[in-house]
């Protein structure tokens, strides 16, 4: 009994580290950004127009920004804004904005937010719309192969690695 109490005891104190340790680790993830387009994630595209608009993303604007994983990310209005700020997974881009299929093959790419598609409410960016008809022919298999390459990138990966 006295084991048992030790043992839950012990695990109640560190349980709560272990979750802020997998917790940092989640959110140092690299996004991509293309400093010749913008300074913002996903090319300054509002990411939930992607979500909310008429199918087309639109461009945010400086003045509705929200930092988030160490990036800026620009919105159309004040309500898409504070839409992210409160659930940025909801809206942020899969794979820190990189390319879906190039990530399926375990390698960064960059993610081109013309080259868009929602798949089960997450949003997924793919290099070009070459790159995109290949993706598309197998979302599902993709998708679960990027879901297992992610995690194992380095933080400092470089395009191609």
């Amino acid at each position: 009994m006295k084991k048992s109490l030790l043992l839950f005891a012990f695990v109640a104190t560190i349980a709560p580290v272990t979750l802020i340790s997998i917790n940092q680790q989640a959110e140092a993830r690299p996004v991509y950004i293309d400093e010749e387009v913008s300074e913002a994630a996903v090319g300054g595209y509002d990411t939930v127009s992607y979500f909310r608009g008429n199918g087309q993303p639109v461009k945010g604007l400086k003045k509705y920004k929200v930092k988030h994983d160490g990036r800026l990310y620009y919105f159309a209005s004040s309500e898409n804004a504070a839409a992210f700020k409160e659930n940025p997974a909801a809206f942020a881009p899969q794979y820190g904005g990189h390319c879906a299929w190039a990530m399926s093959r375990g390698a960064l790419a960059p993610g081109d937010p013309v080259y868009s598609k929602i798949v089960d409410g997450k949003l997924y960016l793919n290099f070009d719309k070459r790159v995109q008809t290949i993706w598309l022919g197998d979302v599902p298999g993709f998708v679960s192969k990027a879901d297992k390459a992610w995690p194992t990138i380095p933080d400092d990966a470089e395009f191609g690695a």
